[in-house]
């Protein structure tokens, strides 16, 4: 009798041990799951501000690439007003004789 109450002692120390056995392995899979899933939001969150930051420079360069255009124009008008003025200025000169000048004569 004795041994048949050691044998039920070992055997119910070893299916508590498988019991624990198995706690732990879903414990630690539960675990990898986690730090997994951790990782993948971790990775996309880092995907969305690399994302964000080239949304950024595409706009700034838009935004510098408009601010050409702009001087440009400014640019342009103030050339095309330089022009009209020394029109203007020519027209309003007159040699001894009274011609206008028109930028072509020779001197």
């Amino acid at each position: 009798m004795r041994k048949i109450v050691i044998a039920a002692t070992a055997a119910v120390a070893a299916l508590s041990l498988a019991a624990c056995s198995e706690k732990t392995q879903d414990a630690a899979s539960d675990t990898a799951t986690s730090a997994a899933n951790d990782f993948s939001e971790a990775a996309e969150d880092v995907g969305d501000k690399v994302s964000g930051i080239g949304a950024q420079a595409s706009e700034a360069a838009d935004n510098t690439k408009d601010a050409a255009k702009d001087a440009l124009k400014k640019a342009e008008k103030t050339t095309d007003d330089i022009a009209a003025d020394a029109e203007k200025a020519a027209a309003d000169v007159t040699d001894a004789e009274g011609t206008p000048h028109d930028g072509t004569e020779q001197h």
